[in-house]
């Protein structure tokens, strides 16, 4: 019996599909203070820079709503990890990072 490629194909893309939790996104910050958009925009900047994905939600128009930084749920403990590090190096190892990054 000869088999349907068609048939073949889409079953292959089902089964690469990862139906896991690990992908779901989960909020890492929220805020609707005064500074909350910038907050949110340096914490996805760093997440960025660290490898890790992330999404920045604000409501189009309407900032009262507020921000929230969105990362994968697999990521999430990783993500606080490098937040923590961040904000206990300070603003001397920003410049430190930032002065490293100019040298490379």
């Amino acid at each position: 019996m000869a088999q349907d490629p068609e048939n073949d194909e889409e079953q292959q893309e089902e089964s690469s599909i990862d139906t896991s939790h690990d992908l779901d996104m989960v909020t890492l910050y929220s805020s609707q203070g005064v500074d909350a958009e910038m907050e949110a925009d340096v914490i996805h900047g760093l997440l960025e820079s660290n490898g890790i994905s992330s999404l920045v939600i604000r409501a189009a128009g309407t900032p009262v709503f507020g921000f929230e930084v969105n990362v994968p749920r697999a990521r999430f403990e990783e993500a606080e990890r490098v937040i923590a590090e961040a904000q206990a190096a300070g603003p001397e190892g920003a410049a430190e990072a930032e002065a490293a990054s100019e040298e490379g």
